[in-house]
């Protein structure tokens, strides 16, 4: 496919920190990025970001489930719309949608993973071709079904110098090391990213986030936790690794018990948690990166990049510094993973996600099925 044969392809991604969906459009054939379209984020409303977060683990009835995915898709299709008529297109001009959905549960171990969504509503209510259900051939074969987006990376810095370290610090934080062989690339999920932080916030605070890492500023680092904390055995784990967004919630809810912790110092705690499980993948690479970029929501709050400077021993930047746009960018990657999927190119390899092969994947839902 040429460039001007390339259509454009939406992304749509919600993530593990459950603040919303972010849609992106973009043109590529699969291998090269062409264009990079609108995108925006269409967020959740507090009440429904309690219903998705009561879906975690599946442990709720199937009726609750089904009504929340309905209202998932829902909003996704809302999402769609809006971005068109930002971007100033018409659904035929569309080839085709990315639809990740939201992940409830993530236990590769025992070959399970499970996002919720309805791809054929989406075609139905888009008008539109959808890709989904992205991770559940790759988990079926034995990889770990995350992360997902090291392909994109790689494709998008194929000018920049390696070997290169992306963070992308959602409610999990995972990292793509991008050598000057991309068929090299390593990722895995380093350990927690937002989350603890996010729900210490919410019981606490009554806040979603730490908005620029305000509050952990005025708070002291618990060293003795911290270190209780680091002592995680995942993190002695060889990749590939990944984790569910609650992994780490009942051992940090145990460490961080207490009252003598003050709430400011319990964050700045969390803060510093998540920097020291990302400096934890450093012996796993191959050779030390030259630049960390990140994404994600964490590379807002500036006190949890202090820390991951402090700590890395290389230079840390936001994905801004080289013309990439955080807030977009994991929507981008399942643009593009929707074109490679029906493709049938890989959307894994073996070591981003310990897959036995180069693995595709993806389900079509077509616009027009009945």
């Amino acid at each position: 496919m040429s460039e001007t044969e390339a259509r454009w392809t939406l992304g749509l991604m919600s993530g593990t920190s459950l603040d919303g969906i972010d849609a992106a459009l973009l043109r590529s054939d699969g291998h090269r990025i062409f264009e990079l379209g609108a995108h925006l984020t269409h967020p959740y409303d507090e009440g429904f970001r309690e219903e998705l977060r009561a879906q975690l683990g599946g442990r709720q009835s199937e009726s609750a489930l089904a009504a929340v995915e309905v209202e998932l898709t829902r909003r996704h299709g809302q999402a769609v719309s809006a971005l068109l008529d930002l971007a100033g297109l018409t659904a035929a001009a569309v080839d085709l949608i990315g639809f990740h959905g939201q992940t409830i549960l993530h236990e590769p171990g025992r070959r399970r993973t499970w996002q919720i969504g309805d791809g054929a509503l989406l075609a139905r209510l888009t008008g539109i071709d959808v890709v989904a259900d992205f991770r559940s051939r790759d988990v079926a074969a034995g990889g770990q079904g995350a992360p997902f987006a090291p392909l994109y990376h790689a494709a998008l810095a194929r000018e920049l110098e390696k070997p290169l370290a992306v963070l992308n610090i959602g409610g999990v934080s995972n990292v793509t090391w991008i050598p000057l062989d991309d068929n090299e690339t390593l990722a895995f999920d380093c350990g927690p990213g937002n989350a603890l932080m996010d729900d210490w916030l919410l019981r606490h605070f009554g806040l979603p986030y730490d908005e620029g890492g305000r509050l952990a500023y005025e708070g002291r680092i618990d060293t003795k936790r911290l270190g209780a904390l680091c002592a995680h055995p995942f993190f002695e784990e060889k990749p590939p690794k990944s984790l569910d967004r609650n992994d780490f919630d009942g051992m940090a809810r145990q460490v961080m018990a207490g009252g003598d912790l003050a709430p400011k110092d319990g964050l700045a705690t969390l803060a510093a948690f998540t920097a020291a499980s990302v400096a934890s993948a450093l012996p796993h690479f191959p050779a030390p990166p030259k630049r960390w970029l990140v994404t994600g929501g964490g590379r807002l709050n500036a006190f949890l990049m202090a820390q991951l400077s402090d700590r890395l021993g290389a230079p840390v930047d936001p994905v801004e510094e080289v013309g990439w746009n955080g807030d977009a960018l994991e929507a981008q990657a399942f643009a593009y993973l929707a074109i490679r999927a029906r493709a049938r190119l890989p959307l894994s390899l073996p070591g981003t996600t310990g897959v036995p092969e180069p693995m595709s994947g993806g389900v079509l839902f077509p616009k027009d099925a009945g």
